[in-house]
């Protein structure tokens, strides 16, 4: 028989025992559960307005309408989003197609579950003195651009519209917020960055700045899903999203102050106000986005010698029409 004082300690082992399992178990705000037992999601995105829809959603507190507690946090790229999710610091994040269909091409563990929206609005910049009057004329020249973005396969097709490739000129890897140095010093002849930079090129250059449209490239801005990311949780977050394109149509200029507020000085608003009209809104999921996205897997197989099938029916199981689907079945019309 146990003394009184050895069972109470076994005793207490055992609750102990039971309390520490049950705090192994318990998942906590960084693995499911948030403020008030409400399921914990993590999405990071970029400082650009493809992905205003979440920035707005955050701004206006939207998220708890849906039964969520999100964390939102962003990153300079859309690549460097993707990486958050790829490497499990975010459940969802917003990205641009290039880097999804790369990561596609890399056999990673990702789905596409919804395109957020669509701009074509692109420039070539460059410099009044390096004679650059044409796509034509970048052959020979020194062109930055931030590589393994959605920019460079923009200029990939600025090039091909005038049958020229990457081995025609001299690419610079550049950071986003380097082409307008880069420029300004005279490194390059080009540049090709995202439209938030081409305000600062035309102050850096003055007189001596130049810029050849280009809309022969309609960027898409994607939702993707890292493996730790539920349906259920990432139908939420969509619902969220369409109503903050909703409140992004029914009130821009609120929505405007929302973006330039969540981007903390990184988006000024001056091209808040002129770039935000320019993109096309609305979650979808849709034929024109794979066929895309096929086109873009070629191209990168082609370009940086990626691994991986560019076949359609290959890219399409990346992509998860469950949740969008769950929230609007009519966005939904890839089959």
């Amino acid at each position: 028989m146990l003394r009184p004082r050895s069972a109470t300690a076994l005793l207490m082992a055992a609750l102990l025992t039971t309390f520490a399992s049950a705090c192994a178990d318990d998942p906590g705000p960084a693995n499911g559960n948030g403020s008030g037992g409400r399921p914990a999601v993590s999405v990071v995105g970029s400082d650009h307005l493809g992905g205003a829809p979440v920035h707005v959603a955050q701004e206006h507190g939207l998220w708890s309408a849906e039964g969520i507690d999100a964390t939102v946090t962003t990153q300079p790229t859309g690549r460097d989003a993707l990486n958050a999710v790829l490497g499990g610091q975010a459940q969802l994040g917003v990205v641009g197609d290039l880097p999804a269909v790369t990561a596609a091409l890399g056999g990673r563990d990702l789905r596409i579950v919804a395109d957020l929206s669509r701009f074509s609005d692109w420039r070539l910049l460059t410099r009044t003195d390096r004679a650059v009057t044409g796509f034509a004329a970048l052959k020979g020249r020194k062109v930055g651009v931030p590589q393994g973005t959605n920019v460079e396969y923009a200029l990939s097709r600025m090039l091909a519209s005038v049958q020229l490739t990457a081995a025609d000129v001299t690419l610079v890897n550049l950071a986003p917020n380097q082409v307008t140095p880069a420029l300004a010093r005279g490194d390059v002849d080009a540049g090709v960055t995202f439209p938030s930079f081409y305000e600062a090129a035309r102050t850096a250059l003055g007189e001596r700045y130049a810029e050849i449209p280009f809309t022969g490239y309609t960027a898409r801005t994607l939702l993707v899903a890292g493996p730790k990311a539920s349906d259920e949780t990432t139908a939420a977050v969509l619902r969220t999203v369409l109503r903050a394109q909703r409140e992004i149509g029914a009130d821009p200029a609120r929505a405007r102050q929302a973006v330039v507020a969540q981007s903390k000085g990184a988006l000024q608003p001056g091209y808040v106000d002129a770039y935000q009209p320019r993109y096309i809104y609305g979650a979808t999921l849709s034929p024109e986005l794979l066929t895309q996205l096929e086109e873009e897997a070629a191209w990168a197989k082609a370009a940086q010698g990626l691994p991986g099938s560019a076949d359609r029916a290959a890219l399409q199981r990346y992509l998860n029409p469950g949740p969008l689907t769950a929230v609007d079945p009519a966005a939904v019309t890839v089959r």
